[in-house]
């Protein structure tokens, strides 16, 4: 079995579904998962996940996220993207200034409060928005606080005069469960026009940039995937490693509580549990008890490996 990471270049066009599912055929394994779903209109990084890094999903999703894009006002979309059909439109007769372009974009840095868009995975009554949205069936859709850590302008915003429209290119930096296309959306009501995100890339997800990632043409046109395979290491490289003795592995791989030969960490504080070549789990520190204790299991066997042994 493969164990790691995959970064991939998810081109525009494809579901998350579909990386997953073309990954899974290639490693020839049904445990791979993704770390962060990307809309199929959306183009960049959907870290894959392989073996028992399916264990790490949820951390690697509650990275902080980059995107670039491109948010264009004077029309919206029951979408909030180009995907959509429009619902409003108002034509500007003059540009807005880079000012208010910028004021308004930095409103929105710290805890936002925000509405997903009916046209989404987030699920009520069990049920995914999009279907109660192509159902026509009302709805109520929840909100969630996200947080926004950067929300600027990259480019001179391009007014259309005879298309009554302006455009400008951006990048933003959020935590998890944040959609783009919504904060492109709420920012067209901050300036008080309709608006729509009309061009994204995931730049960074999982703590893999869009340079670190490989496309699938490329990995399906390659004789093996292990050249592409991340160890579960590269990603939380900040977490120091404890090396096992035998005793030690065999109270770990049963999920038992450690005492060890260190200085007392801060409460919370998290370290690799390395034994046969490889991490086999992941603990925290409990400073009540002075002990370490189980935060995530990976490899109960040490037969199983990861690729990229130090």
């Amino acid at each position: 079995m493969i164990n790691g990471f995959i970064p991939l270049h998810k081109a525009a066009g494809m579901t998350s579904f579909a990386c997953v599912a073309a990954v899974r055929k290639l490693a020839h394994q049904k445990r791979v998962g993704h770390g962060g779903t990307l809309d199929p209109d959306v183009d960049g990084v959907l870290p894959i996940c392989l073996g028992v890094a399916t264990k790490l999903v949820d951390r690697l999703h509650a990275l902080p996220k980059t995107y670039t894009g491109e948010i264009t006002l004077g029309f919206a979309t029951d979408t909030e993207d180009l995907s959509g059909t429009e619902i409003a439109r108002q034509r500007l007769t003059t540009p807005f200034i880079a000012d208010q372009l910028d004021t308004a974009m930095a409103s929105f840095t710290g805890a936002y409060t925000q509405t997903p868009p009916l046209y989404s995975a987030v699920k009520v009554n069990g049920r995914r928005l999009y279907d109660y949205a192509r159902a026509g069936d009302p709805v109520e859709r929840p909100t969630r606080t996200v947080q926004i850590y950067h929300f600027k302008r990259t480019s001179t915003a391009r007014f259309e005069a005879a298309a009554g429209e302006q455009s400008f290119t951006f990048t933003a930096q959020v935590s998890k469960g944040t959609y783009i296309r919504t904060l492109a959306s709420d920012l067209g009501t901050k300036l008080g026009v309709p608006a729509v995100m009309s061009q994204l890339t995931r730049q960074v997800s999982g703590g893999f940039t869009l340079a670190d990632s490989v496309t699938l043409d490329t990995l399906t046109a390659a004789p093996a995937l292990t050249p592409y395979v991340q160890p579960i290491q590269s990603v939380f490289s900040d977490l120091p490693t404890a090396q096992l003795t035998s005793a030690a592995w065999d109270r770990v791989r049963h999920g038992n509580y450690l005492r060890l030969d260190r200085p007392a960490a801060a409460p919370g504080s998290e370290l690799f549990m390395r034994y046969g070549g490889d991490v086999q789990a992941i603990y925290r520190y409990d400073a009540a008890s002075d002990t370490w204790r189980a935060a995530t299991m990976l490899l109960h066997d040490t037969d199983q490996f990861t690729l990229g042994e130090n």
